[in-house]
């Protein structure tokens, strides 16, 4: 069977899709990975075949944009540019169809592989790698600081949701896209971000149901499987061996791979180990956001297999993006998460939940007070504790096996049994 799988987003979010191609290819399937040009390397290291669609300029314009990490003006960035890429990703992709051997596989923001499936009948999943974009009235998920309506009324949850789509999601989303559909000689459809985000034989959940348990009104799709846990960093070379072979267990820092304006992340960051005495480790490939100087014991690394990594390490200090959260869950390790936009309000506050993490609000990501919670995250044993008993879970589950075998199971035509749906 002939697999297409449509990736929209950083490279911690085609690194999920490329571990699900690997898995289907050694299963049989011809695999084909559309995604912007910046991670074909990456997705035909795996040895999968890929397909550059957009423009790597453009990325890279993302990623330079102070914008990207506003939770109110990257709404409007990332708008922009998945609505822009649709028609690509479906001229790109339709040119590849084989009537009757060919599904299509999409991440959140793949809008192109339900239109697909739509427009040519062909069986088609959607994959969701972080539960922030399944809406409840029940456990809403987070995306700011103001936390999960807990204590809303169901009826006020659902006129959010709807004031959420009418003023901000649509105009930005729905216009454009059923002009689209238009073109097609499709219909058009209602608040795109709401169900039919989800449209597909399959919608599957990229984690486990303990990290965030489905809904009452979850859609009836739906498939929570496990963290995917595929690290395409580098390992830890020489230097860096030698590094953690010299002193005390470091601190890592990363702010993530989708921007390259964290300079006052980094720096805060570089002088909060001063200040606490510790070592630490700087993940990024921009330099550019890394001070010119760093104190004794911190050093600055482009890239680092996480799961290599994160064992090692005293603490870790990350934005939240769902990728970074699961390995550290993995690990097993503390974790200190200042979240600037997207999922990364929800993740944190999930991980907070679990009691195996801190959260920090960007304004007050201070050197002191990052250094003041270092050392509390490092020195408290019930933290630790729990630090490992999450990572006993995490490491009892295969999410991508679990992923593909759904996926094979709408190939011979069999529907997957419906989830079990909990309230939490």
């Amino acid at each position: 069977m002939r697999i297409l799988i449509a990736v929209v987003g950083s490279l911690g979010d085609v690194l999920p899709f490329v571990a699900m191609g690997v898995e289907l290819k050694r299963r049989g399937h011809e695999v084909r990975v559309y995604a912007n040009p910046t991670f074909s390397g990456v997705i035909e290291a795996a040895g999968l075949a890929a397909v550059g669609v957009g423009s790597a300029a453009r990325h890279q314009a993302f990623l330079d944009s102070p914008e990207a990490t506003d939770p109110k003006k990257a709404m409007a960035l990332v708008a922009a540019g998945v609505m822009s890429n649709v028609p690509l990703f479906y001229d790109a992709m339709y040119a590849d169809i084989i009537p009757g051997e060919t599904t299509v596989i999409g991440s959140t923001m793949a809008f192109a592989s339900r239109l697909l499936r739509e427009k040519c009948g062909l069986p088609g999943a959607v994959v969701h790698l972080s539960p922030s974009v399944i809406r409840s009235e029940f456990m809403a998920p987070r995306f700011s600081p103001l936390g999960h309506m807990e204590k809303l009324p169901r009826c006020v949850k659902r006129f959010v949701w709807r004031t959420l789509d009418r003023k901000f999601l649509d105009p930005l989303y729905g216009v454009p896209f059923n002009r689209l559909r238009a073109g097609l000689g499709l219909a058009p459809v209602d608040r795109i971000m709401h169900q039919w985000l989800h449209e597909g034989e399959l919608c599957i959940g990229l984690y486990p149901r303990w990290f965030a348990a489905p809904q009452p009104d979850a859609p009836a799709n739906f498939h929570p499987t496990a963290f995917p846990l595929f690290d395409g960093g580098e390992r830890v070379g020489d230097k860096l061996a030698a590094f953690f072979d010299d002193g005390a267990a470091p601190v890592a820092f990363t702010s993530g791979t989708a921007n390259a304006t964290s300079h006052s992340f980094y720096a805060a960051s570089a002088e909060a180990c001063r200040l606490s005495g510790k070592r630490g480790i700087l993940i990024t490939p921009h330099k550019a956001q890394v001070p010119a100087t760093l104190p004794q014991g911190v050093v600055q690394v482009d890239s680092v297999s996480f799961q290599a990594l994160l064992p090692r390490v005293a603490a870790f200090v990350h934005h939240g993006g769902i990728g970074s959260t699961s390995q550290a869950l993995a690990a097993g390790v503390p974790q200190l998460i200042q979240p600037m936009a997207f999922d990364q309000f929800d993740n944190a506050s999930r991980a907070v939940r679990l009691g195996v993490a801190r959260s920090i609000a960007p304004k007050r990501y201070t050197a002191s007070a990052v250094a003041d919670q270092l050392n509390r995250l490092t020195s408290d044993q019930a933290l630790a504790a729990r630090c490992k008993a999450v990572a006993a879970m995490t490491a009892a589950s295969a999410g991508v096996d679990e992923a593909c075998d759904l996926v094979e199971r709408i190939l011979a035509g069999v529907n997957p049994t419906p989830v079990t749906r909990t309230a939490s």
